[in-house]
């Protein structure tokens, strides 16, 4: 393919699929995307950079009949072409749930791979796991402030409240 031209596919490289599956590849010789292509490009730049959202988040979005609406061909040309490291949109995702709503670690990663949160891939929300700079104790502290100014809880409620998996899903500790 000559210098310049375009390139997507619908599987990522060295992405594992089944057999059989259909993996779409379009190639361009040269020719410059549609303006069509360009904007999707130029949203899913916006959604990484603003609002640091993952790969299948950013797709999602840009093929929304509630979002941009834009045709699936465009919306993945913007994912082929999307320069950004999605372990970083992963970690500045967690700061912000660790910082402004002082969540657990596995509150974090659960809100990170969730299918109903962000969609960053296990290895990406792992990243941002490992790297965040969090006081899980005083988001505790803080959440526990918050169920007893704000429900009247009990502090045994609280603590169940916490620890609970269907909760906070803090640690005993």
């Amino acid at each position: 393919v000559a210098a310049g031209s375009v390139i997507s596919q619908n599987v990522e490289a060295n992405e594992t699929v089944k057999e059989g599956a259909t993996i779409k590849v379009a190639i361009s010789k040269g020719k410059k995307p549609s303006i069509e292509y360009q904007n999707a490009l130029k949203k899913a730049e916006t959604y990484s950079k603003m609002m640091h959202m993952s790969k299948k988040a950013i797709y999602d979005q840009l093929t929304s009949e509630y979002g941009e609406k834009f045709p699936a061909d465009a919306a993945q040309y913007a994912i082929d072409n999307l320069k950004v490291d999605y372990k970083a949109n992963a970690l500045e995702k967690a700061d912000s749930y660790s910082k402004t709503m002082h969540m657990s670690q596995k509150a974090i990663y659960d809100q990170l791979t969730s299918e109903y949160g962000e969609k960053f891939t296990a290895e990406e929300a792992q990243y941002a796991i490992d790297n965040l700079n969090a006081d899980y104790k005083a988001n505790a502290l803080a959440k526990a402030k918050t169920y007893q100014q704000t429900m009247s809880m009990s502090k045994s409620a609280i603590y169940d409240q916490l620890v609970s998996e269907y909760g906070e899903q803090f640690t005993a500790e």
